[in-house]
């Protein structure tokens, strides 16, 4: 775990405090604290109740990592149509 996953995981078990600790990390190392709050039973969803299905769980992890919605086959080419065209100019 590194130095900044462990400053994240020191927070009160009040509302909304995982949240504004995590708000620095990266993506898999918020997968990673958001997984250990809900093993510690501190990890609470949008309307505020204690998370206590794993699935749940996940579901929060990944959408705070932004790795809910992978990218469509449409979207990989759009993005890199605007990549080479701004290598154009």
């Amino acid at each position: 775990m590194t130095p900044k996953q462990k400053k994240a995981m020191k927070h009160s078990s009040k509302l909304g405090a995982g949240a504004k600790a995590r708000k620095n990390l990266r993506g898999k190392e918020k997968v990673g604290v958001v997984m250990a709050e809900f093993k510690r039973g501190t990890l609470h969803s949008g309307s505020g109740q204690v998370v206590k299905n794993p699935k749940q769980a996940i579901a929060i992890a990944m959408s705070e990592a932004h790795m809910s919605k992978p990218k469509t086959a449409q979207q990989k080419f759009e993005a890199k149509r605007m990549k080479q065209g701004a290598k154009r100019y």
